[in-house]
């Protein structure tokens, strides 16, 4: 079992607010040139110290031991890319012909609160919520409240203001947290959702227990969970570059294989009810089409927004611009660094998507028993 971190929310709170400032209307590359330059650095500092190249026992367990601090300097440092490149929803979706981007992201939220069986007036939570863009989404589609969990307090400023914005404040609420210590009372929710967000965890377990113990008798859990698949062979020296390229560049301490996910549910109490790898079932449009550059899966002239910004061309582009923008002091210090790391990830998550070694929705329904 992995050592947890201590909570100290007030510092944290604080680092926040001295790095991006307390102006929560700004997005994208607006709020991010205007971060703090000194508390950018720290931040850098702080999360690429685990990132050397090693792969040993002995380096992979300090990044799980630092977990927390791990996480919340990733989100610190890219949650602005996120939201210039990829929108609200920070996860991957499936795609159809004819469907625009937007549209697969929301369908894709929808299919996991129709699997899950969410309805109106159900409690449910969000275990790393991001900026609430899930929530606002699946808030809408069916009626519940949602409370969003989230160890980055930037975050949970976006998602707050978001929601305040489109009158969702009635239905969602964001709270600080580690979802490896979760301060909710037990049993206090119907439902429980994760949208990649568990991948964070040290220890699969760790975080599954917290959702089992939160969770109502009978409740539900649904999670789109990154992991390697069967295919994936830790000893295989390729294999293990394209896992720690998807580690680095997305802030994941370890990457599981999908059977340790499955054991980690099973262990904790849960009774899988549906499992599925939906980036596997032979869509004709793949996952990690928007990553890609390949111009021939655009579906709509709006999908040009998003696609010129997280295509290779688009990643180098930006790349490009952030680093001379450094350079010019326009940018804080590291700021091409974090591009970069970015722009590595986005190449070996294809890499892994087209090998088949990866799947960022590894699909659980899964029930916690009534007795």
């Amino acid at each position: 079992m992995a050592t947890l971190a201590p909570k100290n929310f007030e510092a944290d709170k604080k680092f926040a607010e001295i790095l991006h400032g307390k102006d929560t209307s700004k997005t994208g590359m607006s709020a991010w040139i205007q971060k703090s330059a000194d508390a950018q650095q720290v931040a850098v500092d702080g999360y690429f110290k685990h990132w050397d190249g090693k792969t040993d026992q002995e380096t992979e367990t300090a990044r799980l031991e630092d977990y927390s601090s791990l996480t919340k300097h990733y989100y610190n440092l890219v949650t602005d890319f996120y939201e210039y490149g990829w929108g609200s929803s920070f996860h991957f979706s499936r795609y159809y012909p004819g469907e625009a981007f937007r549209q697969a992201t929301a369908r894709h939220e929808h299919y996991l609160a129709l699997k899950m069986g969410i309805k109106d007036k159900m409690k449910v939570l969000d275990v790393g919520c991001g900026v609430g863009g899930p929530a606002r989404e699946i808030s809408r589609f069916t009626g519940c409240s949602v409370v969003g969990l989230n160890n980055n307090d930037y975050q949970i400023e976006r998602a707050t203001h978001y929601a305040k914005k489109q009158g969702l404040d009635h239905k969602l609420s964001f709270v600080k947290g580690d979802f490896m210590q979760m301060d909710f009372e037990p049993e206090s929710f119907d439902a429980v959702y994760a949208i990649e967000a568990t991948v964070h965890a040290p220890v699969l377990e760790g975080v599954y227990g917290e959702i089992y113990k939160v969770l109502k008798p009978g409740g539900v859990f649904g999670v789109y969970e990154w992991v390697m698949t069967d295919a994936y062979d830790e000893n295989n020296a390729e294999h293990r570059k394209i896992a720690y390229g998807i580690e680095v560049g997305d802030g994941i301490p370890k990457m599981f294989k999908r059977q340790v996910a499955e054991d980690a549910l099973k262990k904790v109490g849960f009774q899988i009810e549906f499992e599925r790898d939906l980036a596997d079932v032979g869509d004709e449009i793949p996952w990690w089409y928007p990553l890609s550059g390949d111009w021939r899966y655009v579906q709509s002239v709006g999908d040009l927004y998003t696609f010129c910004r997280t295509s290779n061309f688009g990643r180098k582009l930006t790349t490009g611009a952030v680093g001379l923008m450094e350079k010019l002091g326009i940018a804080p210090k590291g700021s091409s660094k974090v591009t970069a790391a970015l722009e590595d990830a986005a190449v070996y998550l294809v890499e892994g998507g087209r090998q088949k070694l990866f799947t960022p929705m590894m699909l659980y329904v899964v029930r916690k028993p009534l007795n």
